[in-house]
């Protein structure tokens, strides 16, 4: 049975539906922006240009390059005690802790070498087989993309 109480992300990628638990308890304006971009359909069909198997897969940049964002403020960093472990889903930036924006990246595999230095914001509950399931490269050849992502 699903907990309504819970904020959660319904992520559709090619390969079928990734749920991700909304973690608002570590970083409140991280979950506010990515569901705010969510539900304007700013995700709809964005590539992860980043895909390294054993480690983690990038997207979120609607340029597909790795460069881009959207268009509002970066974000000041909410970093947490919270480990990245397979299913965690943070926020990618640059050299600047606080210039999150748009990309996050979901860990393949425990990643705790992160920890501290970029902020949580979810994990997925149901649906990692099809993130597992995403073409690998810097960048693929063939990127695979998100369908579509919305608040549950």
């Amino acid at each position: 049975m699903v907990d309504h109480t819970v904020p959660e992300l319904v992520m559709t990628l090619e390969a079928g539906e990734v749920h991700i638990k909304l973690r608002p308890d570590l970083a409140p304006g991280h979950v506010q922006r990515i569901t705010e971009l969510a539900n304007e359909g700013f995700y709809d069909g964005v590539v992860f240009h980043r895909v390294i198997d054993g480690f983690m897969a990038q997207g979120g940049d609607p340029t597909g390059s790795g460069r881009g964002g959207s268009n509002k403020p970066n974000l000041k960093a909410e970093f947490s005690r919270e480990p990245h472990v397979r299913g965690v889903c943070s926020m990618a930036r640059s050299q600047d802790p606080n210039s999150a924006n748009s990309q996050f990246f979901i860990c393949f595999a425990d990643a705790r070498f992160l920890d501290s230095q970029y902020t949580v914001w979810g994990e997925v509950t149901s649906g990692m087989e099809h993130v597992d399931a995403l073409p690998k490269g810097e960048p693929p050849r063939a990127p695979g993309k998100i369908v579509s992502m919305r608040t549950a």
